[in-house]
């Protein structure tokens, strides 16, 4: 299941369930502000992240800056509870699947979260080589389901 961490004032954040949404592929949203942000949560997403804290922590986090935090000299433990305690330091949205995480809204990138069937019926039908177009759901937006 996609999960997506947003906050409620983040636009990009209600364009990326707005894509997904459009696109019919279910996802579970997550407030990084509310009680369901938990450990297990970011130690995913942490482990998915190619660059560790420089992927899904916003230097010009007002907290970042005024405190001059060092997240290398912290250990696991204290980065998840300092994330807890103060989720806004968080770039927005996460979205984090069995196999990847992405961060931010970016058009190209996120299609990577369309089922790989989908993504292969899409890349191969069109009106001008499918007799099946008009009845065709998977190429126009079907549930995947």
């Amino acid at each position: 299941m996609i999960k997506i961490y947003t906050s409620p004032s983040c636009s990009s954040c209600r364009k990326v369930k707005k894509w997904f949404d459009d696109n019919k592929i279910p996802y579970e949203s997550k407030n990084i502000f509310g009680p369901t942000l938990s450990v297990d949560d970011l130690k995913e997403v942490l482990q998915k992240t190619e660059n560790g804290t420089d992927d899904i922590i916003s230097p010009r986090s007002k907290i970042v800056q005024e405190q001059h935090i060092d997240f290398d000299e912290m250990t696991i433990s204290q980065l998840i509870e300092f994330i807890r305690k103060n989720p806004s330091v968080l770039k927005r949205p996460i979205i984090v699947d069995d196999h990847r995480v992405q961060v931010g809204y970016n058009e190209e990138e996120i299609r990577t979260f369309i089922p790989r069937a989908r993504r292969y019926a899409e890349s191969q039908c069109s009106p001008e080589n499918c007799e099946n177009w008009d009845r065709c759901d998977v190429a126009k937006n079907s549930d995947p389901r």
